[in-house]
């Protein structure tokens, strides 16, 4: 990820695959920034930790690209 805000950006139109979400959110997470923008962020980074995808720590998960595209 060269730049946090292209890479909202292209969250927000729908341009990114699994593997890149999980990458962004976990450095959303790893840096505290996911807990500073709007709402919908801090959500989804809570929703990604519960289901074990990302850790608190900010961390993709072992099989986590697998386990996201199964569900």
């Amino acid at each position: 990820m060269k730049d946090i805000a292209i890479d909202l950006m292209a969250l927000e139109a729908g341009e990114l695959g699994v593997e890149e979400t999980l990458d962004l959110f976990a450095l959303l997470i790893k840096s505290g920034m996911a807990w500073d923008l709007q709402g919908s962020y801090g959500r989804t980074a809570e929703r990604l930790i519960e289901a074990g995808l990302i850790t608190r720590d900010g961390e993709v998960s072992p099989n986590a690209v697998e386990q996201a595209m199964a569900a």
